[in-house]
C-alpha cells in the first residue's frame, strides 16, 4: 500500500488528490496532511482519512483545529514551517505529493528527497526556484519525483518507452487562459472575477491568474528544463485551446507523441500515485465523436510577454528564475486583492527582475534570500 503524506490537502490539487485516493482504499492511504488556514475544510479531511500528522499555517490555526475535533481522536499536529517539514519527512509516508502553493514547497520538497520519499511534484515552484538543488538531491539520493502538472505527467508519459537521444523537442500546449481571445487594449479594466473565470480547467486562484498571464506556462517551461534535462531551445509552447493535448514529444524521425485527454488533473493526479501501472478512473472519457476538432496556434510572445520573460530568465539562470516567481507571487496577491490592475502585474515582475543580478549556482539560503528581495521590491512598485 502506498502511504501518501499529502502537502496542500485543502487546495484544488490536495482536494484532487483525496478523490483519487478515495476511490483506491486498498491501494492508498493517508498518513499525513497538510494545509494552511483553511481549518474547516481540514478538520473534514481529518475525520474522514484519520492521518497520523497534520501540519497548519500556524500556532493559532492549530489551537482552532483541536477544538474543532474536540473529543474525536485527534492525530498529532504541528505547525508553521517545522510542521511542514515534519510531514514531509514523516517515516510512515513513503510518498509525498507537494501540492503546496509558491516556493513554500522548496523545503518540504528537499526534505522528503532527504528522506528518501517519491516525490509526486504538483508544486511548479519548487523547481522554478531551486531546479538545480532539487534535482540534484533527488539524484544523490536515488529518489524519483514523478510530475503531476498535466503539460509534465503528459510528456513524461510520452517518452516512455523511447531513448533520450532520439528526443528532437518537447511541445507544451496552453490553453491562453480567461483572456485568450481579448487584444492587449481590451485587458485595461478587466475584473478579478473575470480572470479567475477559466475556460477549461477548475484550478486555484493564483494558478488560474498564471493561466491568464501565461506565467503558468513559463513556470512550466523552467520546470520541464530540470525534469527532462533538456536545453530551452528545446522547448516550445503552442496555443492549444481545447486543452484535450496536454503536451507532446517530437522525435527526430519527425514523429510526434501526445498525450491526450478530458481536462481532469484527477488523471495525472493517479498516474503518479500509481505509475509505473495503471489503475481505473471514475472520470468523463474523451469522446472523439463528439471532440471532433482540435485548434493549435502559434505563441504570440508579444501578448503574453511574460512568457518570454520567463524563457529569458531560465536561460540566465542562477537566482533569476526564484525573483521572477517571487515578484509574480507578490503582484498576483495584489491584484487578487483588488490593489493594482491585470496589466500592472507584468509591469511590476518585469521591474523587479530588471532590477535583479542574477547569483550563479546559489545555496539555498542565498535563493531565500533573494525571494525576499524580491517580495519586498514588488511591494513596494506595487504599493506605487
Amino acid at each position: 500500500m502506498k502511504k501518501i503524506a499529502l502537502l496542500g490537502s485543502t487546495g484544488s490539487i490536495g482536494t484532487s488528490t483525496l478523490q483519487v485516493v478515495r476511490q483506491h482504499p486498498e491501494k492508498f492511504q493517508i498518513v499525513a496532511l497538510s494545509g494552511g488556514s483553511n481549518v474547516r475544510l481540514l478538520a473534514e479531511q481529518i475525520q474522514e482519512f484519520h492521518p497520523l500528522f497534520v501540519s497548519v499555517g500556524s500556532e493559532a490555526a492549530a489551537k482552532e483545529l483541536r477544538s474543532l475535533l474536540g473529543d474525536a481522536r485527534q492525530p498529532e499536529i504541528g505547525y508553521g514551517e517545522e510542521g511542514l517539514l515534519q510531514a514531509a519527512a514523516l517515516p510512515d509516508a513513503n510518498f509525498v505529493m507537494t501540492a503546496v502553493v509558491g516556493s513554500v514547497g522548496i523545503a518540504p520538497t528537499l526534505a522528503a528527497i532527504e528522506a528518501g520519499k517519491t516525490i509526486g511534484l504538483a508544486n511548479k515552484e519548487t523547481l522554478v526556484s531551486a531546479g538545480h538543488l532539487v534535482m540534484k538531491a533527488a539524484r544523490e539520493r536515488g529518489v524519483a519525483i514523478i510530475p503531476v502538472d498535466s503539460e509534465h505527467s503528459a510528456i513524461f508519459q510520452c517518452l516512455a518507452g523511447e531513448r533520450r537521444q532520439d528526443l528532437s523537442r518537447i511541445i507544451i500546449t496552453a490553453s491562453g487562459g480567461s483572456f485568450r481571445n481579448r487584444s492587449r487594449s481590451e485587458l485595461e479594466n478587466v475584473t478579478v472575477a473575470q480572470a479567475l473565470s477559466h475556460p477549461n480547467w477548475s484550478m486555484g486562484a493564483k494558478i488560474t491568474i498564471d493561466s491568464a498571464t501565461m506565467m503558468n506556462k513559463g513556470f512550466e517551461v523552467i520546470e520541464a528544463h530540470w525534469l527532462f534535462d533538456l536545453p530551452y531551445e528545446q522547448i516550445d509552447c503552442v496555443l492549444h485551446y481545447e486543452s484535450i493535448v496536454h503536451s507532446m514529444v517530437e522525435y527526430k524521425d519527425g514523429a510526434v507523441k501526445a498525450q491526450l485527454g478530458t481536462p481532469d488533473m484527477k488523471v495525472p493526479i493517479l498516474y503518479a500515485l500509481s505509475y509505473p501501472g495503471r489503475l481505473p478512473l471514475e472520470t468523463e472519457r474523451l469522446d472523439f465523436s463528439k471532440q471532433a476538432t482540435l485548434h493549435f496556434a502559434p505563441m504570440d510572445f508579444d501578448r503574453y510577454p511574460l512568457l518570454s520573460l520567463a524563457y529569458a530568465c531560465g536561460k540566465t539562470g542562477g537566482t533569476a528564475p526564484a525573483v521572477l516567481n517571487a515578484a509574480n507571487e507578490i503582484a498576483v496577491s495584489r491584484f487578487l486583492q483588488g490593489e493594482i490592475t491585470f496589466l500592472q502585474i507584468e509591469q511590476i515582475v518585469e521591474q523587479v527582475c530588471q532590477l535583479h543580478e542574477s547569483v550563479a549556482q546559489p545555496s539555498l539560503e542565498e535563493i531565500l534570500e533573494c525571494d525576499q528581495w524580491a517580495r519586498t521590491q514588488a511591494a513596494k512598485f506595487a504599493a506605487r
